[in-house]
């Protein structure tokens, strides 16, 4: 049957496709460790590991681990105002992380803090970010954990959900308009995945052919929403199909499933074919953020089981059996780290604050007359009233 969209099957059936009466077989999860850290038999693994880049994979997921814990005690001891971490989904992180090219642009949701420590961002600059110290290139403007990096091609995060997914559509375009070799590379939770905004940078992706990597953390939970309770259907990657676009389901937290996953889909956008889809499964075993309570929506025997599932042993598991890895260096690798966040933390707690003045800066080459106004008023006040503000 010829239509204005091209040519499709027709049938003398009247017949409804979809729903509980002829449902669609549910897209299958890609894994090649198991969860006690053993091989899966006859596992597809065309990228393979390397030891010595399994060893800086491992280092940094359990860097991550370890940073994210400290941070989040900081937090509550009141030494920064907020936190989120990405306790559950390490290899998620920097299985995705080392598929990709150091130049690929990264557009982050808020919970991808272990790809900016793989791409190089040290202890010392998460902690200048997290205090709004004058050292912090944001001069203090966004919420800790609102992390952006030119040097890093790490876009800086914005708190409203799927903003940044048409923004990685619309970069990829420009890098096939251009004929640059690169990828943008989109993350987002099974949450942001019910906005407006994903559906539109699906649809502009497949229908551009645009190199962008959609990636999928769904965790279980958008904050208190469980994932039953977010979605009919085959999860997010069943949606991936319906737009045109390849997709793959991957176990997250098998961080060499999800590296061979990234690095597939990566020479796939590159091959001029367009957009990928990948839901990374995974879990979320800590709380959404330092201002969410999850064992009023949980409870903590299923938190108990899945941190038993923990990506970071699992892997570590998996470098053990082969001799790469041992309790010594576990030990030092932890103890060292811990020394750098705490030292990373007070040296960015000795570093001032922006001026106050440079509120006004960034905006504008010449600033407004109003905003000067305002500007004149807030310096009166704090000259008032210094103990109340610094100038």
């Amino acid at each position: 049957l010829e239509v204005p969209g091209g040519r499709l099957p027709y049938t003398s059936q009247l017949q409804f496709v979809g729903g509980p009466e002829s449902p669609a077989p549910s897209i299958p999860c890609y894994r090649t460790i198991d969860s006690t850290g053993q091989d899966v038999r006859d596992a597809h693994v065309p990228y393979p590991l390397s030891q010595e880049l399994a060893l800086q994979m491992y280092t940094c997921m359990a860097r991550l681990q370890t940073m994210d814990t400290l941070f989040y005690e900081a937090q509550r001891q009141g030494r920064f105002s907020f936190y989120l971490t990405c306790q559950g989904e390490e290899a998620t992180n920097i299985g995705s992380a080392a598929g990709l090219d150091g130049k690929d642009m990264v557009f982050a949701q808020y919970r991808e803090q272990g790809v900016l420590m793989w791409r190089g961002f040290t202890l010392e600059q998460f902690a200048n970010q997290l205090l709004g110290n004058s050292l912090e290139p944001g001069k203090g403007r966004q919420m800790p954990i609102h992390y952006g990096s030119p040097e890093h091609a790490y876009q800086t995060i914005s708190s409203p959900l799927a903003t940044q997914m048409p923004h990685a559509v619309g970069a990829a375009y420009a890098y096939k308009m251009d004929r640059v070799q690169q990828v943008a590379v989109v993350y987002f939770g099974d949450g942001a995945s019910s906005e407006g905004d994903a559906h539109a940078a699906f649809n502009f992706a497949a229908v551009l052919g645009a190199p962008v990597i959609f990636i999928c953390r769904n965790n279980g939970y958008a904050i208190s929403t469980p994932a039953h309770e977010q979605y009919k259907g085959d999860g997010i990657a069943g949606r991936g199909p319906m737009y045109g676009i390849p997709t793959l389901r991957v176990d997250g937290g098998d961080v060499r499933a999800v590296y061979n996953a990234v690095v597939a889909a990566r020479a796939r956008a590159l091959s001029g074919t367009g957009p990928v889809l990948i839901e990374c499964m995974s879990y979320r075993s800590g709380h959404h953020s330092t201002s969410d309570d999850s064992t009023r929506y949980r409870t903590s025997e299923e938190m108990r089981a899945w941190r038993a599932r923990d990506p970071v042993a699992r892997f570590r598991t998996w470098l053990v059996r082969r001799g790469w890895w041992d309790e010594a260096q576990e030990a030092a690798l932890r103890r060292n780290t811990r020394v750098q966040v705490l030292e990373a933390l007070d040296a960015a707690a000795k570093v001032p604050k922006p001026e106050l003045s440079s509120l006004f800066t960034d905006v504008y080459s010449t600033i407004t007359p109003l905003l000067e106004s305002q500007r004149k008023q807030i310096l009166e006040f704090v000259r008032r009233h210094p103990s109340v503000c610094p100038p």
